[in-house]
């Protein structure tokens, strides 16, 4: 029998795919328990409905991700911090820190954890680092770390 699974079912697929099941199985545990609906021609109309649906919320996704990455291209972000005589930073410029300041000084609103920092900033100067925006879209943020007054 063929149903459109409206769940991720372990071993037999994901949400929005068409399996066959033992006729059985399906009448007995995947149809009472509303984890798939039978393929009728209604149901797989409206399968492939929000399947064209899904792709476009997705496309439009991986735009406004290249997007946010070309805004990124050309901003410089600020960040005042204390350090010690030898110009060692007391604590570090956190991911947090830079999504604020990002956010203040241009306006752009990118969540701490998409910023992409292997080492900690500890130290006055500049620096590049990834944000991943997405979709497999990415975007560098020059962060540059000067002395609080």
């Amino acid at each position: 029998m063929k149903v459109i699974l409206q769940q991720d079912v372990k071993g037999k697929g994901k949400k929005g795919q068409m399996v066959e099941v033992a006729e059985g199985y399906a009448r007995n545990f995947l149809l009472p328990k509303n984890l798939a609906v039978p393929a009728t021609a209604g149901n797989v109309a409206i399968m492939k409905k929000q399947e064209k649906a899904k792709q476009a919320q997705i496309a439009q996704e991986i735009e406004e991700a290249k997007a946010a990455a070309k805004k990124l291209e050309g901003c410089v972000v600020t960040i005042e911090a204390r350090a010690g005589e030898n110009g060692k930073l007391f604590g570090s410029i956190t991911s947090k820190e830079i999504s604020e300041a990002l956010e203040a000084q241009h306006g752009i609103v990118i969540e701490k954890n998409r910023i992409v920092q292997n080492d900690p900033i500890k130290a006055y100067g500049r620096f590049e680092l990834k944000a991943k925006l997405g979709h497999e879209v990415t975007g560098t943020i020059n962060v540059i770390v000067t002395e609080a007054k």
